[in-house]
């Protein structure tokens, strides 16, 4: 579902009013809870649909001093995503949002009024899903058309849709139009605020938000850490940001990992020496901004237990059209592979594992594949690692615990890859969207001001 501005969001307007020391925040981050089923492959078949759908959405999208350091937490939810609580609004109102690197704008849902449709999920009800009261905060404003944050938005179309604003004159009555969102298998709607964002020893005034008036499948609101310039690392001018994803096992518990906002300091280069570093990679496309905002990887090679997984490098390097290149998402549960890439990796991991008979009933029920029977009676199993070699040489080895999962009680592990059946050759947009499934226990940084990210695996608990 696309949504295009809504002009009858204007009358939620009625309801709003019309008018520290250290450099580091650090924020508790958990994954998302919204689906639990005592069936597991209903909740794998979830979560690959969730994955797909996402996987379409980015491939596809539409174009469109005080303190320096803050700490947050993450959280692991079923849902597949992972959560961390931020404030808005004089006096702040705590709302609960998934951290999603693959968008820039943060928005919360919001208003007494708001509507979420197909959002009943298992732990979220929606009618006690947390919304921003924007009557209720004395620093909210409605963003004008004229404001250069509502560009960030609608760029240089917005003119058009400023009717009420004359060229010759600074007078303009006209607010910025409402947005429409859409991320995959969800989307959302409403008008741009600019509130103040409330951390632990910082707050960070103008902030441009969503005021989301409906959504459609969205349990929570969206913190966007993409690279556009309304995510929140571009607005709060964060030099580098860092997570460390928990175990799934830790799903829907009081488990988090730090998510660390580093908007000040110097690098440590006592702990940056243990990091694996690789620059980002930009996409050339001026067809669709969206693909701006993605962070691409200069990933060069893949390798199964040391051999080198055979497919065209053209599919690791964004072409003049925006297709092709690795990208990384927290937003996706599991990673996104071109068919040709998918089945390269596919057939490499089954010759390496021939000695386990393929469960290939347990692929027609969960969806992955290829699974393998692991026998009961071996005391130990041994995997390859899967290896992603980065423009340098720095490498990040996958153990089996990234990119296997035990999907039965027999002792069957699947791939947690996936690719989209339907399409034949590599499709539109990136080619791999590296998912948090393969992020677990995996420190990673985002090197704003150097323009690089870089790895170091630790368990994040």
């Amino acid at each position: 579902m696309e949504f295009l501005p809504i002009p009858f969001l204007f009358s939620i307007f009625l309801l709003l009013p019309t008018s520290s020391s250290s450099s580091t925040t650090v924020l508790p981050l958990t994954t998302f809870p919204s689906v639990s089923f005592t069936d597991p492959f209903k909740t794998i078949n979830l979560l690959l649909s969730a994955s797909l759908n996402r996987a379409q959405h980015l491939k596809t999208p539409q174009s469109k001093s005080n303190t320096s350091i803050q700490n947050v937490s993450l959280f692991p939810r079923s849902y597949g995503a992972y959560s961390v609580s931020l404030a808005f609004g004089t006096p702040p109102q705590n709302l609960s949002f998934i951290f999603d690197t693959g968008s820039s704008l943060v928005w919360f849902p919001c208003t007494a009024g708001y509507r979420c449709s197909r959002c009943s999920f298992p732990y979220v009800d929606p009618a006690t899903i947390s919304k921003f009261v924007p009557k209720l905060s004395s620093s909210v404003k409605v963003v004008g058309c004229r404001n250069p944050k509502c560009a960030w938005i609608f760029g240089p179309n917005l003119k058009s849709r400023c009717r009420n604003c004359n060229s010759k004159s600074r007078k303009c009555s006209d607010s910025c139009p409402g947005y429409g969102l859409q991320y995959g298998s969800g989307a959302t709607a409403g008008i741009l605020l600019s509130e103040t964002l409330d951390l632990e020893n910082k707050r960070v005034p103008d902030f441009l938000v969503g005021c989301s008036v409906m959504s459609v499948h969205q349990p929570a609101g969206i913190a966007g850490f993409g690279r556009g310039p309304e995510s929140l690392p571009s607005q709060m001018r964060l030099k580098r940001f860092s997570h460390c994803l928990v175990s799934r096992g830790f799903d829907d518990s009081p488990v988090s990992s730090p998510l660390v906002l580093d908007s000040g300091s110097e690098s440590d280069e006592s702990k940056t020496k243990s990091f694996i570093y690789a620059p980002f990679r930009e996409n050339p496309s001026v067809s669709n901004a969206a693909f701006r905002e993605y962070y691409y990887l200069s990933l060069r090679r893949i390798l199964i237990g040391g051999k080198p997984v055979k497919f065209p490098y053209k599919y690791l390097v964004p072409d003049s059209t925006g297709n092709g290149g690795a990208i990384i998402d927290s937003g996706s549960t599991f990673t996104f592979l071109d068919k040709p890439i998918f089945e390269a990796i596919a057939d490499e991991l089954e010759k390496q594992l021939v000695k386990y008979p393929r469960a290939k009933d347990v692929e027609a029920q969960s969806g992955l594949r290829p699974c393998f029977n692991i026998p009961k009676e071996e005391e130990s199993a041994e995997f390859p690692d899967v290896v992603l070699k980065f423009k340098g040489g720095g490498k990040l080895s996958l153990a089996a615990e990234n990119y296997l999962a035990m999907v039965t009680d027999e002792g069957v592990v699947c791939l947690t890859m996936m690719t989209d059946e339907a399409v034949v050759g590599g499709g539109g947009g990136p080619a791999i969207i590296l998912g948090a499934f393969q992020q677990q226990n995996v420190l990673v940084e985002y090197d704003l001001a150097k323009q690089r990210i870089g790895f170091r695996k630790q368990k994040c608990t």
